[in-house]
């Protein structure tokens, strides 16, 4: 931690217009990426900040976006309309902290479970859905020719991709086999034209507060695709943390994203594809969640990924629920 501090006091100095920072700590949010937060401090005044970096500075995932495009994608946001916190500073070698960038704190709530079901946030809950709508719509409209490095992916690559993840576990999944087969009969064509999508847009990954959405975070999924995905996405059973009659992170209902969606400049909702994405959305967390099976036999025995290893199961009723309905 003191050589963390070390580099940001002269990175405040060098960059930010500081004399310094104060209060450093990690926080605990951030499953793949770390989350520090800090004080500028700056003619007496202390301005919150937030530093988001790569594993100790340098493991990069190869599944993700990268950090430095990901700090180019939230500003991309802020000037779309989007929530989205300010970027600071995008880390470069000289800075001695590897990949990251610096942002702007801010306040609220991203516990899924307190969005969902907190006492405190009660008064928001019924605006959400209408608001992701909104912001989705925003999010969509950034110009995907803008970034040119992020991954192009037809829904059928899509499935074919998570299929092969589930193959390559060799342990067969009935309930699996049965949603493959089904997501292969209905699987839409893609779209005339492809637009940014998210890629991990749901409850736990927004900054809510009483007035409602206000920072939209975690994009190292970006990509291009189609919109509906991130449509389908937010509804999925997992993320609506125990609030089950509440298809919209459960929070909200689908009639109220879609609005939402639709008054903000979104494409009309076709709600066949909307289903389909929120199946294979479903399908992608039950496979991740049995590929945590192997992580923890291998490389990383840790806590968190037995724990998540073991909602399979519960991504196999969701999904049997699906596809009966």
């Amino acid at each position: 931690m003191n050589e963390i501090a070390d580099a940001l006091s002269e990175l405040a100095r060098r960059r930010l217009g500081g004399q310094g920072i104060r209060g450093l700590r990690r926080l605990t949010a951030g499953a793949t990426q770390e989350i520090w937060r800090f004080d500028l401090l700056t003619d007496g005044v202390e301005t919150p900040l937030i530093l988001r970096r790569a594993p100790g500075g340098d493991r990069v995932s190869p599944n993700a976006i990268g950090l430095e495009i990901e700090a180019r994608l939230i500003e991309a946001a802020a000037l779309a309309g989007a929530p989205a916190p300010p970027v600071r500073h995008v880390l470069e070698p000289g800075d001695g902290l590897g990949h990251g960038f610096i942002m702007g704190f801010v306040e609220g709530e991203t516990l899924g479970g307190r969005i969902a079901k907190g006492d405190s946030l009660a008064g928001a809950r019924p605006v959400l859905a209408r608001q992701c709508g909104e912001i989705l719509a925003r999010i969509h409209s950034i110009d995907p020719r803008a970034f040119p490095t992020l991954r192009r992916s037809t829904p059928a690559e899509l499935v074919a991709s998570s299929e092969g993840a589930y193959r390559a576990s060799d342990l067969p999944r009935p309930v699996f086999e049965l949603t493959f087969r089904w997501l292969g009969d209905n699987c839409p064509p893609s779209p005339p034209r492809p637009l940014l999508v998210h890629g991990d847009f749901r409850n736990g990954n927004l900054m809510v507060g009483e007035d409602g959405v206000r920072a939209v975070l975690d994009w190292e999924l970006a990509h291009v695709g189609d919109p509906m995905e991130d449509l389908g996405w937010i509804c999925v059973n997992s993320w609506r943390f125990g609030v089950e009659d509440k298809p919209v992170g459960g929070f909200g209902e689908r009639e109220d994203l879609y609005a939402g969606y639709e008054a903000a400049g979104g494409a009309p909702v076709n709600r066949d594809h909307a289903r389909f994405w929120e199946v294979y959305g479903a399908m992608r967390w039950g496979v991740m969640c049995a590929g945590m099976a192997a992580a923890f036999r291998g490389a990383d025995p840790s806590v968190e990924r037995a724990v998540i290893a073991r909602r399979t199961s519960e991504s196999e009723i969701d999904l049997m629920r699906l596809l009966a309905a």
